[in-house]
């Protein structure tokens, strides 16, 4: 690597005990979607003391910010995350389910590290701006509520991704790779029916069964899916009955829909389907019902130039090692839940050869823990699951690695990803995903054929247009589904 390069990377190891901290008072904070106030103003302490201009309640979402440093482009983003899982309170380091508050909240999904590793980055980048005085600038977005939340779409309602040349981030997960490919968009609708209470034996004449609306919903719904693309879902969950007396005709019921598809335009067209089957739910029950939305995001658009370049930095700065403690607590800790044998990555999940390649490194390796890197694909891929990283993806060049927080084929959001990322393996992979991103940012900024040749394949894969699942007049908010 260059001598600023790893300065760059330096800075990076010299914060290294604060990143640690950092990643472990979120950790113990666990707080859910859209509530992450002591999250967020940990982070906007900590970038104000490391000399970067921070915004706090950026887009009007109160514990969302940026904070920024340099001047002039290009404009690098990098995304952190901070928010937690309901349900999921689990002591570290734990090889058992211990609960540390009954029912209580817990990092599920690695966000804990999500955002340490982030800003890890965004510390790195700024140590290159400062040795080398090359005009750019880093700015370390807060992104709440990525788990039910969707704040990078409101973001990007507003425009704010569209300032950017390029967006970085990170994800925990199982393997350290480069990820690419879609993702499916989601639309969350809550739906209450009203309707009038009424004896349902003594006078049923006079009720009006919210309840029945709802099932008369669902059911209309049921038939909808045989005419829908068949990379479109569609999920529901009652949260409202009305009751539990079986002989009141329940005058009020509700119900949550989430809606995907493969392309955001197609989930808007799906959603507003879904929308009419509850306007004739109403009809048939002689009832009203109010619709407000949740939540809602994008596909993902991958970018192969930029993704080439953060892989061609990891294969540089190679994967975290581990000593025999680690590898010993994390073989123990895939003996608790099924597949911990799979092969996993982007790279074997869709190319036969490659997939053979990550079986064989996972055989060398001899251990839960993935401490290779897996081959970068560069191909067509999907995946179901949804994230708002989509979103930004529609408004500027964006790419994403995963580095290795937890053993192979753990499953997401569970209490042995909660054990390991209050542990040093979650550590290492939180200061070691900050380390690539920084030294893919530094390429982006000191070599501009790159970003251009990112900008062409971007402008080329949203030809169509960005079209934004967020109403105009939706705020984020903490929904209230009872």
């Amino acid at each position: 690597m260059t001598g600023e390069k790893q300065a760059a990377i330096a800075a990076i190891e010299a914060k290294a005990d604060m990143i640690r901290g950092v990643a472990d008072q979120i950790w113990e904070y666990a707080e859910l979607s859209l509530q992450e106030r002591r999250s967020a103003e940990l982070y906007c302490r900590v970038l104000e003391k490391e000399g970067f201009t921070v915004e706090r309640g950026i887009c009007n979402i109160e514990t969302a910010f940026s904070a920024s440093f340099g001047k002039g482009r290009p404009v690098i983003g990098i995304l952190a995350e901070y928010d937690a899982l309901s349900g999921l309170s689990q002591k570290g380091g734990s090889l058992e389910r211990e609960e540390i508050v009954s029912g209580g909240s817990g990092h599920g999904c690695g966000h804990n590290l999500l955002g340490a590793g982030a800003l890890a980055a965004a510390i790195g980048v700024k140590a290159y701006l400062e040795e080398t005085g090359h005009p750019g600038t880093v700015v370390l977005y807060g992104c709440p509520g990525e788990e039910g939340g969707a704040a990078k779409a409101f973001m990007a309602r507003d425009g704010l991704w569209r300032s950017l040349d390029a967006a970085l981030t990170w994800h925990p997960e199982d393997v350290n790779e480069v990820a690419t490919g879609s993702s499916n968009s989601c639309i969350q609708t809550q739906y209450k029916f009203f309707g009038v209470a009424s004896h349902a034996a003594g006078a049923p004449e006079k009720g009006r069964s919210a309840l029945d609306a709802v099932e008369l919903m669902n059911i209309g719904v049921q038939f909808l899916r045989e005419h829908m693309s068949d990379r479109a879902r569609i999920h529901y969950a009652i949260t409202d009955g009305g009751g539990v007396s079986p002989n009141v005709v329940q005058p009020k019921a509700s119900v949550l829909y989430m809606v995907r598809s493969n392309h955001v335009a197609e989930a808007v067209e799906l959603q507003k389907r879904v929308d009419r089957i509850a306007q004739g739910a109403a009809l048939m029950t002689d009832t009203t019902f109010e619709k407000k939305f949740i939540d809602g995001l994008a596909d993902t658009v991958s970018n192969f130039a930029i993704e080439k370049v953060l892989y061609e930095n990891f294969r540089e700065l190679g994967v975290p090692q581990y000593t025999d403690e680690e590898n010993a607590f994390a073989d123990e800790l895939a003996k608790t839940y099924p597949g911990s044998d799979a092969v996993p990555g982007v790279a074997a999940e869709n190319d036969e050869k490659l997939k053979e390649q990550v079986k064989a490194m996972r055989a060398e390796t001899g251990h839960a823990m993935n401490a290779f890197l897996a081959p970068l694909y560069a191909g067509d891929a999907f995946k179901a699951g949804s994230t708002d990283v989509g979103d930004v993806s529609w408004l500027t060049p964006t790419a994403q690695i995963h580095v290795a927080s937890w053993p192979n084929g753990c499953p997401g959001h569970s209490w042995q990803n909660v054990s390991c990322d209050r542990t040093e393996i979650g550590h290492k992979a939180a200061i070691h995903a900050g380390k690539v991103l920084a030294a893919g940012a530094v390429d982006l900024i000191a070599k501009p054929e790159i970003l251009a040749e990112a900008r062409a394949e971007f402008e080329r894969r949203t030809a169509e247009g960005y079209t934004c699942p967020i109403p105009m007049d939706a705020v984020p908010v903490v929904p209230d589904l009872s």
